[in-house]
């Protein structure tokens, strides 16, 4: 995909699932914290080489909120996709969701945003190609991601 010139959203998104078993959980039963962050990890680098067609590496990961537990015996389900492009780095968005494989019922688990750089056959940051929102979530996406990465820049240099 890296040598044209930009990509719907929609080419790269992202969705994977998995059962969360009792090697996966902690005392309580509930889905490890790192195992959690290690598959929106991998869902995001997914997206991210999708969108570019290089390797991916994450560069950074905004805040992770836990807002309920995803338990033993229930299947935890992440969808992730590019946000936006900048120059060699791109935000890619993952929201996570635990369902109840029983009752049917769904919720909204975790969200992050996480940059990612493609990187070229040496290993060295590669322009990657544009990506083209389409619907109005995606649009709005896509204009909050402008702001998170002017927010992450600033806090780089201390200037917040």
């Amino acid at each position: 995909m890296n040598g044209d010139r930009a990509h719907a959203v929609k080419a790269s998104q992202v969705e994977m699932t998995e059962l969360v078993l009792p090697n996966d959980t902690n005392q309580l039963g509930n889905l490890l914290g790192g195992k959690l962050m290690h598959l929106m990890d991998i869902a995001a680098a997914i997206a991210a080489a999708r969108h570019s067609g290089l390797v991916c590496v994450t560069a950074s990961v905004d805040q992770i909120d836990f807002l309920h537990p995803v338990r033993l015996g229930e299947v935890v389900v992440l969808r992730s996709s590019v946000n936006r492009v900048f120059h060699t780095s791109m935000e890619v968005g993952v929201k996570v969701y635990g369902e109840n494989p029983r009752s049917g019922e769904v919720r909204h688990t975790n969200s992050a945003y996480m940059t990612f750089v493609g990187l070229n056959a040496e290993g060295r940051p590669t322009p990657s190609v544009q990506v083209i929102p389409e619907t109005e979530d995606e649009q709005r996406r896509f204009e909050h991601a402008l702001k998170r990465r002017n927010h992450r820049l600033q806090s780089r240099k201390g200037t917040l």
